[in-house]
């Protein structure tokens, strides 16, 4: 069965940072591109950041420079640092596996076929 766990959400103030952390099982975890989605009330879910399992990482723009998706294959996990942290930044964060690296697909939710059960991520102003 396969499994997305994520974790370390939570409320920071502007400027704050966070680390999410996502707990794969069930995958052979190397073989996988990593994504990072995060979903706003009211929002569709938007592509945050990717990492294809050869190594190649992808940021949505509003978050490149602030944000760095990495992967720890010994653990089967994949984080995202978060910094600078802005209140539009505030949503449900979810994590998301993918078979293959296939371009532009990493990038649109519909191609991920294994989700976890997100994490709230809330930016006091």
């Amino acid at each position: 069965q396969v499994q997305l766990v994520e974790s370390g959400g939570g409320l920071v103030q502007t400027g704050g940072s966070l680390r999410l952390s996502c707990a794969a099982s069930g995958l052979t975890f190397s073989r996988y591109s990593m994504g990072w989605f995060r979903q706003a009330p009211g929002k569709e879910r938007e592509f945050v950041a990717a990492n294809i399992y050869t190594g190649p990482k992808y940021y949505a723009d509003s978050v490149k420079g602030r944000f760095t998706i990495s992967r720890d294959i010994a653990k089967k996990s994949v984080y995202l640092q978060m910094n600078s942290l802005q209140p539009e930044d505030a949503a449900v964060y979810y994590c998301a596996a993918k078979a293959g690296s296939s371009w532009p697909e990493i990038l649109t939710p519909r191609y991920y076929g294994t989700w976890g059960q997100g994490t709230q991520v809330t930016v006091s102003s």
